[in-house]
């Protein structure tokens, strides 16, 4: 699986999911936001790793016992001790909530393997225990039922579809307080690139229209003393 450079993941993890999805319309990607997926709890920093897949199909009672986890190759439970430090693991629950699609016991030993977060399109049990771990965790809602009554695990690290976006391993999955966005591997250091550009354009913006500055001009800066003020607070702030 392709690695994102250090450099380019410092940058991701201080761009927000916002300016990602516009950065990512400039280049025609207008769905890589996904839908119905929102943070459990609050996290200090912003999830960015890279996609570590498996996919849920709708289980078939005589293939989804109980004991099927007594099995070591068992892919949600493979999957878990598989996922490589650093990534973030994607499940493609059929944006289906209404049984779990993980709990707080396989949610922490993610934490503690050095995983960088979890997404799911269905839902976790155990959410309050999950919301309080410091580990970005990503879901639809709040779901008791264990998975196997609804999801059957059959494929680890195959192309999915999680919150309506197509979702390959190896893609740059980021994630903050409005949600997670995918960015293709092989555009991630422009996309990057361009996102810090915006923040630091868009922090200046924030800055004038508090001090009564009309947005005429400014947002976007279309007026050649937008662009000559923007100069003047880059080299001033350092950006």
């Amino acid at each position: 699986m392709p690695k994102l450079s250090i450099a380019t993941r410092d940058k991701l993890s201080g761009v927000s999911s916002a300016t990602l999805t516009t950065t990512l319309f400039k280049r025609g990607l207008r769905n890589q936001f996904m839908q119905d997926v929102g943070p459990v709890g609050q996290y200090a920093k912003r999830m960015v790793g890279e996609a570590f897949t498996m996919r849920y199909i709708p289980a078939r009672e005589d293939l989804n016992p109980i004991n099927v986890f007594e099995d070591h190759k068992h892919p949600q439970r493979k999957a878990v001790e598989e996922c490589p430090p650093g990534s973030v693991f994607v499940i493609d629950s059929r944006k289906n909530p209404r049984a779990a699609s993980a709990g707080s016991i396989l949610v922490t030993r993610l934490m503690v393997r050095g995983v960088a977060g979890i997404v799911t399109d269905g839902g976790f049990r155990d959410s309050s225990e999950i919301a309080l771990l410091d580990f970005p965790s990503y879901h639809n809602r709040p779901s008791a039922p264990t998975n196997l009554v609804l999801h059957q695990a059959l494929d680890i690290n195959v192309p999915i579809g999680c919150g309506d976006v197509p979702v390959f391993p190896g893609d740059i999955v980021v994630g903050d307080g409005d949600g997670v966005v995918v960015i293709p591997f092989e555009m991630v250091d422009q996309i990057a690139d361009e996102a810090v550009e915006m923040t630091a354009y868009e922090d200046f913006v924030t800055e004038e229209v508090r001090k009564g500055r009309s947005i005429q001009g400014l947002y976007p800066a279309t007026e050649e003393k937008s662009r000559i003020d923007f100069a003047i607070w880059r080299k001033r702030h350092g950006r």
